[in-house]
């Protein structure tokens, strides 16, 4: 697929992320809070909102959570313990991968090729189970995570 839309150079001050197919965000790899916020902040249109409101809630229920932007996702783990949950843009909504979502409970609705992750699609016009999330975030914390 061809990417969305064409950016500034990289290095120029005023640069910004080039909007892959779907809209996602391209960001150089790194750890921390740093580029995942700058991830966010990329995400094009209602994406973007959502994406701190996710972040601001994963923050609330895990506050010694690891960050990091990998192939272009933010993800979120515990330290030596892997990683529990990636976001990723999509043209029609952000998806919220649960790497060991099988064990959630309830299970997060969306399935996926991978036999241990479940997925939780947000859709603009989706009113956000704040509560639900958080408590699949809290679960999704205390399982083993993916070493990728």
């Amino acid at each position: 697929m061809a990417k969305a839309k064409s950016k500034v150079a990289t290095g120029s001050p005023d640069a910004k992320p080039v909007l892959l197919s779907g809209g996602n965000p391209q960001i150089a790899k790194g750890y921390g809070d740093a580029p995942v916020q700058a991830y966010i902040a990329a995400m094009p249109g209602w994406k973007s909102e959502v994406g701190r409101r996710l972040d601001q809630l994963i923050m609330q229920a895990v506050p010694d959570v690891r960050k990091a932007v990998k192939w272009n996702s933010p993800f979120y783990g515990m330290e030596g313990e892997g990683w529990f949950l990636g976001i990723h843009c999509f043209t029609k909504y952000i998806k919220v991968a649960f790497f060991r979502g099988i064990s959630l409970k309830p299970l997060p609705p969306g399935e996926s090729k991978s036999k241990d992750t479940r997925y939780f699609h947000v859709h603009e016009d989706d009113r956000l189970d704040e509560e639900q999330f958080t408590s699949w975030v809290r679960q999704a914390s205390q399982l083993p995570g993916e070493r990728m």
